[in-house]
């Protein structure tokens, strides 16, 4: 690990809290904007650094801060990055001002305790890929259900608080695995929550199988993977632009994040013997999510099951256990957050003009609004992935690295690429082709506010699509570890079999 004596990370992770802090005593819902805008802002320029300085060349976490917490059970503030968490926390700063400008007029009841949850949403999500600590992490990923939750049922839609309750019932199901997976490997690692300690180590068969199903069903819930989605289509719909922005764009990444920090390298052959069952949920995933979302007449439910859709491709990645796949899922992260993101402000910027999600309340929404007809198609054609855009690289990486190992998936799961294109292109020509609506009449185009929340994701979509180079750069050496550290590679086979790991299992009820 490789320390700075500079306490960058924490500036980055804890600025949105003193931000939050500090929005308590305004009273202005203006100067609270104002105050989330710059505080976001202040966050996002104090996370350049770790780009700049980032050493590219190891796979040891960088700029690490470690203190004693609590003694007594070997439980530290511990805080670090490598090529995987950096994107992950780059891509959070990035969208934070964004989320905030989106919700400049939108919300306009109870502006401070809107904005008070944004921030302290930004702070728990950067300390979830930031801790290198287990009890930091598990602080950090619990901290953010409760702004989540409130995000969705007080400022959602007519049935906000059915799709809080779910999405808080399945998100905490999710952390108590979580909790009980945590608390077992505290005591067959050796006593300690250092996560890099806990890494490596041979546990036992029988250990790792329990502990990865603990850890699979929490990240599942969380990615979300078939058959674990339900939450998220109700959850999309009902909350606000910014929480669906949220929502799709960084916390789906925490389960994708879990299966890379830890199922992976802590438990590679319980993780290797789980591989069949992972990659058919995956390719499952892929294809209905995909016919889902040519079933909708909701504009956000249609992304939101796009999004199961393309999560089915990163953990496809991760599963495949080739540097191309899992080069390609981490790029994958990055991309889907930044389109899945711009779509749900391309469909707020219409609802806030509308007040209608439903397809067919438009038509020929281009006429009058050139400009926001432009950015809608730049952003579909990015979610289906054409080449010069930035999904397309990240897919590619995916498909490329499971015909190495597992071709059959690989084949299975490029039906999602071609219907991508269908319910994207679809969705495209109603909305913004064909015959207008007459109720669409006289809408203005994007205003300069609005312009500047998109705008950005623009220049991420062609920026990755056309140059990737420096983003998979920082993951390479990340990468190459975490393939060592699995112990599994291409055309290994698993250290055990199923038969074996069963009875390692059962010895366990019979002891």
């Amino acid at each position: 690990m490789v320390e700075t004596g500079y306490p960058l990370l924490s500036i980055v992770v804890f600025v949105p809290l003193a931000g939050a802090l500090a929005a308590m005593v305004l009273r202005s819902a203006d100067a609270v904007k104002w105050l989330a805008l710059g505080t976001t802002l202040i966050t996002l320029v104090a996370s350049i650094p770790l780009w700049i300085a980032f050493d590219r060349g190891t796979h040891a976490f960088q700029f690490v801060e470690e203190y004693a917490w609590i003694p007594t059970f070997n439980i530290n503030y511990a805080v670090g990055v490598d090529g995987i968490s950096l994107l992950l926390v780059l891509l959070t700063t990035f969208l934070s001002p964004i989320v905030v400008l989106c919700s400049w007029h939108a919300i306009d009841k109870r502006v401070k305790e809107f904005m008070m949850a944004v921030l302290l949403m930004e702070t728990a999500m950067l300390g979830v890929f930031v801790a290198l600590d287990f009890v930091l992490f598990y602080v950090f990923w619990e901290a953010m259900l409760i702004p989540m939750y409130l995000i969705i049922g007080v400022w959602g839609g007519p049935n906000r608080i059915y799709a809080a309750i779910k999405f808080f019932l399945y998100t905490l199901a999710g952390s108590l695995l979580l909790l009980v997976a945590m608390i077992a490997l505290y005591f067959e690692g050796g006593h300690t929550f250092s996560i890099p300690d806990l890494m490596g180590q041979p546990y036992p068969a029988a250990f790792q199988f329990w502990v990865f199903v603990a850890f699979f069903l929490a990240f599942a819930i969380k990615v979300p993977m078939f058959p674990f989605h339900t939450w998220l289509p109700d959850a999309h719909v009902e909350a606000p632009t910014a929480g669906s922005v949220i929502l799709a764009s960084v916390l789906l990444k925490m389960g994708g994040y879990g299966f890379v920090r830890f199922s992976l390298p802590m438990l590679p052959d319980a993780s290797a013997l789980f591989t069949p069952l992972v990659l058919a949920l995956s390719v499952v995933a892929i294809i209905y999510g995909a016919y889902m979302a040519l079933a909708q007449s909701d504009l956000k439910k249609l992304i939101a099951y796009s999004s199961v859709s393309h999560m089915g491709f990163v953990t496809l990645g991760l599963f495949v256990f080739t540097v191309q796949g899992i080069e390609g899922a981490m790029l994958q992260m990055v991309n889907h957050g930044i389109t899945t993101g711009a779509l749900f402000l391309c469909v707020g910027i219409l609802y806030d003009r509308t007040h209608s999600r439903l397809i067919a309340d438009y038509g020929g929404v281009a006429r009058t609004m050139p400009l926001y007809a432009a950015m809608l198609v730049i952003f579909s054609l990015s979610s289906l992935g054409l080449p010069g855009t930035n999904s397309f690289v990240g897919e590619f990486l995916v498909l490329l690295g499971a015909f190495i190992t597992r071709p059959a998936y690989a084949v299975a799961g490029s039906l999602g690429v071609i219907l991508a294109a269908v319910y994207m292109l679809w969705m495209v020509q109603r909305v913004l082709f064909g015959e207008a609506n007459p109720k669409n009449a006289g809408h203005p185009d994007l205003s300069l506010r609005e312009l500047a929340t998109v705008a950005p994701l623009v220049v991420a979509v062609f920026w990755i699509g056309l140059y990737p180079g420096p983003v998979l750069d920082v993951l390479h050496a990340s990468v190459n570890h975490l393939i060592d550290q699995t112990r599994v590679g291409t055309g290994s086979q698993a250290a055990l079999s199923w038969s074996e790991l069963w009875g390692a299992v059962r010895s366990v009820f019979a002891s």
